[in-house]
């Protein structure tokens, strides 16, 4: 009985996780929104199933995976390189440096778990999916971690 409860429990854990992994691309979000989203996907990643780490895969544009490679050498990427940082980070501020039609930048500075501050540069463009994203904003290119500052 003990083990068919801990097994009950460990099943609805990682339910629970999934749900954040099922956003999908879609024209209903804004640039930022895109970003915010991956953010707080990478901020909030459980190290059960890193349902973060794939819901921020799931918005990499069709560009980047061809670098990036299948949803494994994106998950190594993030969690085994500078990258690390913005997984379980305490908080995010995004800036908004250019946007048009087809491109959108920002910068974005991380609060990280190692009591440090970092700055990235985050660039989406447009893509074509399916028929929910026939214009839809994904991830092109992320520079790595720049280190700004120690956190009071």
């Amino acid at each position: 009985m003990k083990y068919f409860i801990i097994t009950t429990l460990f099943l609805i854990l990682v339910k629970i996780n999934k749900a954040y992994s099922d956003v999908l691309p879609n024209d209903i979000f804004s640039s930022v929104e895109v970003l915010e989203l991956q953010m707080n996907s990478l901020q909030t990643n459980s190290k059960i199933n890193d349902s973060g780490i794939y819901q921020c895969w799931l918005f990499a544009h069709p560009e980047n995976k061809k670098y990036t490679g299948p949803f494994d050498n994106f998950k190594r990427m993030i969690s085994d390189t500078s990258y690390k940082i913005l997984l379980n980070s305490t908080k995010f501020k995004i800036r908004l440096l250019d946007e048009n039609q087809e491109m959108a930048k920002y910068s974005v500075d991380v609060d990280a778990y190692d009591n440090k501050r970092y700055n990235l540069s985050w660039v989406l463009e447009r893509a074509k999916l399916d028929q929910n994203c026939k214009n839809c904003w994904m991830t092109t290119s992320v520079t790595q971690p720049q280190f700004i500052g120690l956190l009071n």
